[in-house]
């Protein structure tokens, strides 16, 4: 027998109104908009690492979490290294990480436990929808214990282990750990060396790496010498797939990735906004300037990329290079508001004018776009970033502010406010074990326009 009051609600469902500030249909109750966060995910993801120290693991959950933001899915990292230094605050030794040290794997536990709290008060209470457990999680007990948390809370599991025998990567890793790791920041080099391998070894022998058989019903990637083979197993929602596709997609090679905006065009002069125009003067200068930058760089295999717009194509005509389009690059879309001054839209559209100061990562224009819509239709540019080595993205005011929001972790709120002057070029640097991405340095040709 039918429940009646779940068959009205079927059968009376309630009225759509449009939202005015995304222009887009939501119910609505009263007349009132029933306001509900935007989930990407059916139901929340832990994502676990697994592996020994000193494979990345912390640079990946790091990746991870800026990537996953930056496309809207609310992520956050818990590293339990952290929880031990907050508990410990003096490191003494890898004694305390010995299999036989009752103390120190009583504190790691109480650790491990703290900082799963923390998470089902993220996932559970404060609306996350992607928590990061970032750990060594190298024996399958603990493994089992975290699976165990998961299915009480109604949280979805996917590990990400990182594998590494190549020598020189595990040594390169130790470096960057040594540098950056609070544990031995008084500490000499070659004594933190010495005892950061004497750490691993003690994780060495209690270590069960990601069974093909004995975990088959689990859900994991394996990366296997940082990047040059995967095994990827039981793929089960839309998130652990874009996980695997981001993963499978980041290297660290030393590159650097360079980004402007096009030349001055000549509605950059009439202070309008969009539209196609070409190149003024001054914009044709600074692309002759730019050319001679690059060549006095002298950039190894520089890949130069632009949107489908006149002004960035002129801008790379003039480098006197191959180049590449990508219609993916183009400026937002400011639909109604297309080539019109801020002046004239503040006039003629007053309600919208005022929306987009309320919240402008989310407004849409008019039969246009929003940042928010921008940063989803750059994802397969960023994807693509990740995978090459040195590159020169020419491309717009708003396309700039989306990959630097990405390169630099910059919030939704923070991102439309991005400072990107024109003729001024950004050098990104990413750093594989640290940060991911350093802004080194600028390089301001001719003084630039009233930014607009």
């Amino acid at each position: 027998m039918i429940d009646n009051q779940e068959f009205m609600v079927e059968a009376y469902p309630r009225e759509l109104t449009q939202n005015p500030l995304r222009k887009i249909w939501m119910p609505c109750k009263n007349g009132h908009i029933v306001h509900r966060r935007v989930c990407m995910t059916n139901c929340p993801t832990l994502i676990v690492t697994v592996g020994l120290p000193a494979r990345g693991k912390t640079y990946i959950s790091k990746k991870l979490t800026r990537y996953l933001n930056w496309i809207g899915v609310p992520t956050k990292e818990f590293n339990v290294g952290q929880y031990r230094r907050e508990c410990l605050k003096i490191y003494k030794s890898f004694e305390f990480f010995r299999p036989d040290n009752e103390e120190g794997l009583k504190i790691r536990r109480q650790c491990a436990l703290s900082a799963l709290n923390d998470v089902r008060q993220y996932l559970s209470v404060e609306g996350g929808q992607v928590a990061v457990f970032d750990a060594t999680n190298t024996t399958r007990d603990r493994r089992k214990t975290i699976i165990m948390f998961a299915e009480q809370n109604g949280y979805r599991v996917f590990f990400v282990e990182s594998v590494c025998e190549d020598p020189e990567v595990i040594a390169q890793n130790i470096v960057q750990v040594k540098l950056g790791n609070p544990d031995y920041i008084d500490c000499n080099s070659d004594e933190a060396i010495k005892d950061f391998m004497k750490r691993i070894k003690c994780y060495e022998s209690s270590y069960q790496p990601l069974d093909e058989v004995l975990d088959r019903d689990l859900s994991y990637i394996k990366i296997m010498d940082v990047g040059r083979r995967y095994l990827v197993n039981r793929v089960v929602d839309h998130v652990q797939s874009r996980i695997v596709y981001y993963l499978m997609n980041i290297h660290i090679t030393p590159r650097s990735i360079y980004l402007c905006r096009h030349g001055e065009s000549d509605l950059n002069i009439k202070g309008r906004i969009g539209g196609d125009s070409g190149l003024s003067d001054r914009g044709k200068e600074f692309a002759k300037r730019l050319r001679n930058f690059l060549q006095e760089q002298n950039i190894k295999n520089l890949k130069v990329w632009t949107s489908q717009m006149k002004r960035t194509i002129q801008t790379a005509e003039i480098l006197g290079v191959s180049y590449e389009q990508w219609k993916s690059l183009n400026e937002i879309d400011a639909g109604v508001c297309e080539e019109m001054m801020y002046e004239e839209i503040q006039e003629r559209y007053p309600l919208e004018f005022a929306l987009r100061d309320q919240d402008k990562y989310r407004y849409r224009y008019p039969k246009g776009e929003s940042y928010e819509d921008l940063v989803q239709r750059l994802e397969p540019v960023i994807m693509e970033l990740e995978r090459q080595e040195n590159v020169l993205v020419i491309c717009h005011q708003a396309v700039l502010r989306c990959l630097l929001a990405y390169f630099l972790d910059k919030t939704a709120d923070e991102l439309p406010y991005l400072k990107c002057p024109l003729h001024t070029v950004l050098k990104l640097t990413p750093v594989a074990y640290g940060k991911f991405c350093k802004l080194k340095s600028s390089y301001s040709f001719i003084s630039s326009v009233k930014d607009i």
